[in-house]
């Protein structure tokens, strides 16, 4: 939460009794809120959001884009390419329930990321590839042939 004001730990704004050891009441609720319940929830609960890890690389001949997502199948993932912008995304949501004679017990997931990259105009779009294997997703971007480097090569003088 933002705070518009700095406000000392002590209250700052409302009274304290002087010569007493106990906080005011606006004191124990703001350290409530502020420091206890938030730990909490971050201990207690995964939030889902994380994005995965990614290496660009660049070659003579192509980009690769390489992202690791362990767990996941090839239908779990929606690549696009917009204008000179490619989007990675994934959706995931994940439902178990086990009944017993007396008790049910559901437990249920949701996970999601995108990930988007500007790629450049020397980009040869048809040809764009992508593989999944082994929790690594790996987009290939080759380059259009006038983009490609070309080896160096030696001039003879006439």
């Amino acid at each position: 939460m933002n705070a518009l004001v700095n406000v000392p730990k002590n209250g700052g704004l409302t009274k304290t009794r002087t010569g007493s050891n106990l906080p005011s009441f606006p004191t124990w609720i703001d350290e409530i809120f502020n420091n206890e319940i938030p730990s909490m929830v971050s201990q207690n609960f995964n939030t889902g959001i994380t994005l995965p890890k990614v290496n660009v690389r660049e070659t003579a001949d192509e980009y690769f884009v390489e992202m690791a997502v362990p767990g996941m199948r090839k239908s779990d993932f929606n690549i696009e390419l917009d204008n000179d912008t490619l989007l990675i995304s994934s959706e995931t949501t994940q439902e178990n329930e086990e009944k017993e004679d007396k008790y049910t017990r559901r437990e249920f997931g949701y996970s999601s990321f995108k990930r988007s990259f500007t790629l450049p105009e020397t980009i040869d779009d048809e040809k764009i590839k992508a593989e999944y294997k082994d929790g690594i997703l790996s987009v290939h971007i080759p380059k259009r042939e006038e983009a490609k480097q070309k080896p160096p090569r030696n001039i003879n003088i006439s």
